[in-house]
């Protein structure tokens, strides 16, 4: 298995990609797992040494001379920097070269080049970026989408239902997972026109458990395996969750449940619904968000989730 990450993408990268990787291998990488570091060469080396792991065996380096800037438009981008990071990433992933790409890098960059390159699965509609919810009893939630389509019609909704579901039984280990819509309230006539219309596609869904509607309040409380919303809302309720570990360090509280609010705690979020596995992470990831992002694209992988997708839609 080959863990690819883009070491130029991030607000503290390079050294902090490279040194996340450096402790993951030091910690001890499972067998057969090998680490993919892709951007520049020479710099990447001289990290890599000066946190104590050299190239070769457990770590390959792969040369892409250029960088996408975080605040660079995607397509443009990825036309005009073919030997960037992420587009040498992606056509590493595409020929087979890796079985996961991960990057902190431009968040846009990452979702177009995966449409673009492994392309969406037959049969899925858009693709959508998933989160992992906390939730008080100790479990964890899907959240499908957070962020990568902020205005999705009533099928694109019902779809992320169905993708999720996939999704959390087959890394969460759920056998059926309980689908809800996230709404402005639990009656089924409740929310927009777009709200209503999901709501009776989900219920009428005899693959899915559909748990009906739930509200912001839910969004902790053990009420869904995998909970759906729009882009839009998803995001901004996602980093409101994000943001109770910082309020509460700056209030000197801790709780072991907060710590798992922490956006390092998981280390990012795939892409589901594309043929192949991509994991997107913060902007603002250190070398502990690295080394859970690793985890994740580990577990992913031996998930199988696209081939399960791909099944499910034919």
């Amino acid at each position: 298995m080959k863990i690819a990450v883009d070491a130029m993408g991030g607000d503290f990268a390079p050294e902090a990609i490279v040194e996340g990787i450096a402790r993951t291998v030091k910690a001890g990488l499972p067998d057969g797992v090998t680490l993919v570091l892709i951007g520049q060469e020479s710099v990447i080396n001289t990290l890599l040494t000066q946190f104590g792991v050299t190239s070769g065996g457990e770590v390959e380096v792969i040369h892409a001379d250029e960088v996408i800037d975080m605040g660079e438009h995607p397509t443009r981008a990825l036309s005009q920097k073919p030997n960037s990071s992420i587009a040498v990433g992606f056509a590493q992933l595409k020929a087979g070269q890796i079985d996961a790409f991960c990057s902190a890098g431009n968040t846009g960059a990452m979702h177009v080049g995966a449409l673009f390159s492994i392309k969406a699965i037959p049969g899925v509609i858009r693709p959508g970026i998933a989160g992992f919810v906390p939730q008080l009893n100790g479990g964890t939630a899907v959240m499908l989408d957070i962020g990568a389509n902020a205005d999705c019609k009533p099928e694109v909704l019902a779809q992320f239902g169905e993708l999720g579901s996939i999704y959390a039984r087959q890394t969460l280990g759920i056998e059926s997972p309980r689908v809800a819509l996230l709404n402005i309230g639990e009656e089924e006539q409740k929310g927009s026109v777009v709200a209503q219309a999901a709501h009776q596609l989900l219920k009428e869904n005899k693959r899915l458990n559909f748990v009906g509607n739930i509200e912001g309040k839910d969004l902790f409380m053990n009420r869904a395996d995998v909970i759906v919303a729009d882009g839009f809302t998803g995001n901004t309720l996602f980093k409101l969750g994000e943001s109770f570990y910082e309020v509460t360090k700056q209030l000197g509280l801790h709780h072991p449940f907060i710590d798992r609010t922490n956006y390092e705690s998981i280390g990012g979020s795939p892409i589901v619904g594309v043929n192949g596995n991509v994991i997107i992470a913060h902007g603002i990831s250190s070398p502990t968000a690295i080394q859970n992002m690793i985890s994740l694209a580990i577990r992913q992988v031996r998930a199988s989730v696209p081939a399960h997708i791909e099944q499910a839609l034919t």
